[in-house]
């Protein structure tokens, strides 16, 4: 069984519960621009991160108008084609889904969509909508489907009976139209990483979808998020201990832009993850979000720093 997490830990930005100096991440570049679509989803899941349901509305669609600002920001920043990923909730439920896709792609920026392919997807206006964007870009565009495990009985744990068959549905259909598609599936319902990466092949070969199992950017196995279970916090003598680069975790590359419920303009948050905690909040704009990152939540210890894992593409 796990310990709780020592209540001493993560309370200062700067100093960990030891005294020790509390490793920040300083910006480097922009990879990834990350648009919350909004907290709706069609399903509760058992472990939800961001606390996405059927009624979860503590953040707000965005709209074009929400977005347009920030993709104007980076042309005049002169920073090139990126990457904008687009998360929630289910960014199929947006209504304004398919308009903000559009406006990422024609400006020639590639999209990672994350997606749970059941329900929203099969919506003949989303679909119809996908279609007309594959025709002008279709390389352009990722679909990255959360399959927690490569079986029914594994799957529906976490997201509810039924929900295995409707998502293998919804990923056949990106089959069938040659989408590009990615798997996101979560570590803890494997023995082992290598398993679980045969047991998925497995099924990519009886569904002939065009993934490669041992790419770990193809099939992402996510580290568990639970900030109730101890974890050591990260110092600054930690990146020479772990041999790791600060310039490899997310919030070195990647921005997440939200509209809280009854806010009247969006926020730049420092990653996908701390989307609860105001510390995490770095501006209104591109410019003035980067700046650099205190790892002061336990998501920065078990996912990012000692998980390796991150959310871009």
């Amino acid at each position: 069984m796990n310990a709780p997490i020592d209540p001493s830990k993560f309370k200062h930005p700067l100093v960990t519960a030891k005294g020790e100096t509390r490793a920040t991440v300083e910006w480097d570049y922009l990879k990834t621009l990350w648009l919350n679509t909004g907290s709706l989803c069609n399903i509760t899941c058992a472990n939800c991160y961001i606390e996405s349901s059927p009624t979860a509305d503590h953040f707000a669609y965005l709209t074009p108008d929400d977005v347009g600002p920030y993709l104007d920001e980076i042309d005049d920043m002169g920073i090139g084609k990126i990457e904008i990923g687009m998360t929630g909730g289910e960014p199929c439920m947006n209504p304004y889904f398919i308009a903000l896709c559009e406006m990422a792609l024609e400006r020639g920026h590639s999209l990672l969509i994350l997606t749970n392919a059941m329900k929203p997807l099969i919506r003949p206006r989303v679909q119809a909508g996908l279609l007309q964007l594959f025709k002008s870009y279709g390389p352009q565009m990722t679909f990255r489907v959360s399959l927690d495990h490569f079986t029914a009985k594994g799957h529906d744990t976490e997201r509810g009976m039924g929900s295995f068959d409707i998502a293998v549905a919804g990923m056949n259909w990106f089959r069938d139209h040659g989408f590009n598609m990615h798997i996101a599936g979560r570590a803890m319902f494997s023995e082992s990483e290598d398993l679980a990466r045969e047991g998925y092949a497995d099924l990519i070969t009886r569904h002939n979808w065009d993934i490669d199992a041992a790419d770990s950017g193809a099939l992402m196995l996510f580290p568990e998020m639970d900030d109730r279970v101890d974890v050591p916090e990260i110092t600054t003598a930690c990146w020479d201990i772990l041999s790791i680069d600060p310039r490899t975790m997310m919030c070195a590359n990647s921005r997440m832009l939200s509209k809280r419920k009854g806010a009247n303009a969006p926020v730049l948050l420092s990653c996908t993850l701390l989307w609860d905690d105001p510390q995490f909040e770095m501006g209104t704009t591109l410019r003035e979000s980067l700046k650099p990152v205190s790892l002061n939540h336990p998501h920065c210890a078990k996912f990012c720093v000692l998980g390796g894992a991150s959310c871009s593409g």
